[in-house]
C-alpha cells in the first residue's frame, strides 16, 4: 500500500455516525455541509457517515443509462428515480441492506494525494470484509472490491476543496436479482454479489458497520473513534414504503 508518512500528531479521533436509513438527497446535503466545514478549519477532523438508502439508482462519472437493464416504465412503477451524481465510479442501485460508506476526510491536512486516499480507503474496507469472513480483492487500475462471484463493493469518491466525500457501497444483504439488473462494472460486465451470498447465510449489519468503523479509524486517524447515532445537521425527509420498489428478476 502506498504510504505518505505518519499522520499529523494532532489528528483527532474519527467521528462516526450510524444514521440508519437516510434518503439519498439528505445524506448528500449533509456531506456537502461537512465538506464546507472541513475545508475551512485546520484540525484535520475526519467524519464517517454510515447509512442505508431507499431504492434509487445513481450514475457516476464512469456510468451511463445503458448500464440500467430496466425500462423507464418499470422504474416509474417501482418508484425508483435515476440520479446523475458527481462522483467517480459507475451506476449503482441503492437498496436497504446495502451499506453506504461516506468518509469526509481533509486530505491536505493528512498530506495525502487523492490516489493515496483512495488506496487507503479501499484497503480499509477490504480489511473490514476479512473480519466478517469474506475475501474480496481489488483489480488493477479499478476502484472496487471483487470476489470470485462478482463485484461486492462499488467505490466512487469525489474531492472538493481538498476534502473527500461520497465513498463506497457495500452489498451486505440485498435482493441479488434486483442488483444484477444494473451493470455497476460496465468494463468487465461482472455480476454483483453480496456478503450474504458469499457466506451463504445472513449477515448482521451491526457487525459489518463495527468492522468498517474500526478499520477506517485506524486509517484516517490515531486509531480512535467516537460513535454517534444522529447528526445535528442531518435533515431527514419522509421515506416511502419499500414494498414495491425492488426490481423484478428479468
Amino acid at each position: 500500500m502506498t504510504t505518505s508518512g505518519p499522520l499529523p500528531s494532532a489528528t483527532p479521533a474519527l467521528a462516526a455516525y450510524l444514521l440508519g436509513t437516510v434518503e439519498f438527497e439528505s445524506a448528500l446535503a449533509l456531506q456537502q455541509r461537512l465538506v464546507f466545514d472541513a475545508s475551512g478549519e485546520s484540525i484535520g477532523q475526519a467524519t464517517l457517515l454510515l447509512c442505508e438508502h431507499p431504492a434509487l439508482i445513481t450514475i457516476g462519472r464512469q456510468g451511463s443509462r445503458a448500464d440500467i437493464d430496466v425500462s423507464a416504465e418499470e422504474l416509474a412503477q417501482r418508484r425508483i428515480d435515476v440520479r446523475w451524481v458527481n462522483r467517480g465510479g459507475g451506476t449503482v442501485l441503492h437498496l436497504p441492506g446495502q451499506l453506504a460508506i461516506y468518509p469526509v476526510v481533509p486530505l491536505e491536512h493528512l498530506g495525502w494525494t487523492p490516489g493515496q486516499y483512495l488506496e487507503r480507503f479501499q484497503t480499509a474496507v477490504q480489511a473490514a470484509l476479512a473480519d466478517v469472513g469474506v475475501t474480496a480483492l481489488p483489480q488493477a487500475d479499478r476502484a472496487g472490491l471483487w470476489t470470485r462471484n462478482g463485484l461486492m463493493v462499488a467505490i466512487g469518491v469525489a474531492i472538493k476543496a481538498g476534502v473527500s466525500y461520497f465513498g463506497a457501497y457495500l452489498n451486505v444483504d440485498v435482493p441479488i436479482a434486483s442488483i444484477r439488473r444494473i451493470r455497476t462494472d460496465p468494463v468487465t460486465r461482472a455480476p454483483l454479489t453480496s456478503l450474504s451470498v458469499e457466506r451463504r447465510r445472513g449477515v448482521r449489519m451491526p457487525a459489518v458497520r463495527e468492522a468498517v468503523v474500526r478499520h477506517l479509524a485506524s486509517t484516517f486517524g490515531p486509531d480512535r473513534y467516537h460513535i454517534y447515532s444522529r447528526h445535528p445537521l442531518l435533515v431527514r425527509k419522509s421515506i416511502s414504503a419499500p414494498s414495491e420498489n425492488t426490481l423484478r428478476a428479468p
